[in-house]
């Protein structure tokens, strides 16, 4: 076969200010420290259970000042009624009763919990048009750290289809700087935020402070950013932001990514504190696996020593599985002062504009 035709060359992916297509290698971010620290440009799909994949793409385009133009096609989406939940009311209030007696207990202080709506989508691989969707989104829930990643699945490499509308920085690595910014305490907007938000911030921030505190040189973690109040698109955030400076150990090294993620993932404000007690009650109170959601969506540039990566909330993910599935995962952190009603209505409030948008019946952009 020859190379301009091998269909390798069709994956492409978008983020603000870049676009990247035609991956030409594959790696593993637990293991593959070195090489990734070799150099490229990388895009990052990372599943909340564990799994990390990169993929090292040929052609890249910096668009800063040139964004991409709309794709000329309408998205064509599931029906607004064809989207079930992993949990439903009953069972998510349910949940969260449990998570509470868990805290009391002395288990856990606080834990992520989510449910996954799901709606069938057919298409044939490697899956809808994400541009479209993209697009779509992009309309009509701008988001910060916006994406979207379709890489075909090949004998070399698995595959990937998700698209987001995230508003949540993960990581950002700037030469020896890195940095996260936690989202944590959600209302509508013109609510006031409950002591029970900022409490829950502040935990979740300081358990990123620890996470990355494990590349970083002594003394140089810090907190720029403690509960600072963003408006997104049918809510408001409570954000704060942790930097720390990378150890030269870590410093753009073969050893930089194994040890960021062994360290920081999956994200503490999708998971809960301590991370390990979170982890062993999601596993015992969601029935399905988050994948993309939850996880880690972005690039690395390992050529000018940067990369940026999303938390992957408010996003979409298309598996070609039981004639094609399109999902959405939606979630609120429980701690004690949680009430299971509220915490319910919170997982609605962050899906609704989002599944109205994907929808093939309800909202337009």
């Amino acid at each position: 076969m020859r190379w301009e035709d091998d269909p390798r060359r069709t994956g492409s992916a978008a983020f603000r200010g870049v676009r990247a297509a035609s991956p030409v290698d594959h790696a593993d971010l637990t293991v593959d420290g070195a090489k990734v620290a070799a150099g490229g440009f990388w895009v990052v799909v990372g599943s909340f259970e564990g799994r990390l994949d990169a993929w090292r793409m040929e052609a890249v385009t910096r668009d800063d000042a040139v964004p991409e133009p709309p794709p000329g096609r309408a998205w064509r989406g599931p029906l607004a009624s064809s989207w079930t939940s992993s949990l439903d009311r009953d069972a998510y209030m349910a949940g969260v009763d449990r998570i509470r007696a868990d805290i009391r207990d002395g288990d856990v202080y606080q834990v992520n919990l989510c449910r996954m709506l799901d709606a069938p989508l057919p298409a044939a691989e490697p899956g809808p048009d994400a541009v479209a969707l993209a697009h779509r989104l992009a309309t009509g829930n701008p988001a910060r750290f916006a994406s979207r990643i379709v890489i075909p699945r090949t004998a070399a490499w698995p595959g990937a289809w998700v698209v987001s509308a995230s508003p949540e920085l993960y990581l950002r690595v700037d030469g020896a700087t890195v940095t996260s910014s936690p989202i944590k305490g959600t209302a509508a907007p013109g609510e006031q935020m409950l002591p029970k938000d900022e409490a829950e911030n502040v935990m979740i921030t300081d358990l990123i402070r620890n996470d990355v505190s494990h590349v970083a040189a002594p003394g140089s973690v810090r907190v720029p950013e403690l509960l600072g109040l963003h408006e997104h698109p049918g809510l408001v955030h409570l954000q704060s932001t942790v930097a720390a400076t990378l150890a030269p150990d870590f410093d753009w090294t073969e050893r930089l990514w194994p040890a960021l993620m062994d360290g920081t993932f999956p994200p503490g404000s999708v998971s809960g504190a301590p991370k390990g007690s979170a982890l062993a009650i999601i596993a015992r109170e969601e029935p399905v696996p988050r994948g993309p959601y939850c996880g880690a969506i972005g690039w690395i540039d390992a050529d000018s020593r940067r990369a940026e990566l999303a938390v992957g909330i408010r996003t979409f993910v298309w598996r070609p599985d039981q004639g094609g599935r399109l999902s959405f995962g939606t979630g609120a952190g429980i701690t004690w002062g949680s009430e299971a009603a509220g915490e319910w209505a919170e997982t609605e409030l962050k899906a609704r504009r989002l599944i109205a948008l994907a929808s093939a019946d309800t909202m337009g952009p």
